[in-house]
């Protein structure tokens, strides 16, 4: 297969998932009120909103990348990984009411368990060299 087409493909998978963080962030606005943090729960609706509209880009971005097959997937899988594990971590902290040790100023006072503080931080935490190593790569693919 051509490079060129492993990136459009990429580049459409990367729009599918963009739409579906776009379905996500409509029905979660409906759950806000319903979080344990509702402030937490209303970051959890910007930045799966926010994180869509990246990915949108990204998608329509990734055609025109001067990558091989595998440094494309490997920056596509990273910058979805770093998306999908920050949102999960927002998203966790929302439901069990914790956070505060991580993300104090959408947590405010909630403090969960040690282990789902725990929880939250590693995936969180997990979440900031992947998407740094994948917009490096991105970068590179940009190269003229």
């Amino acid at each position: 297969m051509s490079a060129s087409l492993v990136l459009s493909q990429e580049g459409h998978r990367l729009l599918q998932i963009g739409v579906a963080l776009l379905l996500f962030s409509s029905f979660w606005g409906f759950v806000v009120p319903y979080a344990r943090v509702p402030r937490l729960g209303l970051s959890v609706h910007t930045l799966s909103a926010f994180e869509a509209l990246v990915l949108l880009a990204l998608g329509l971005l990734w055609p025109v990348l001067h990558l091989s097959a595998l440094t494309s997937a490997a920056a596509l899988w990273l910058f979805v990984y770093s998306a999908l594990a920050t949102l999960a971590s927002y998203l966790l902290a929302a439901v069990w009411g914790a956070g505060n040790s991580t993300i104090p100023l959408a947590a405010g006072t909630a403090r969960g368990t040690p282990f789902q503080e725990a929880v939250i931080k590693v995936v969180l935490y997990s979440a900031a060299p992947t998407v740094i190593v994948s917009l490096a790569l991105i970068l590179w693919g940009l190269r003229g």
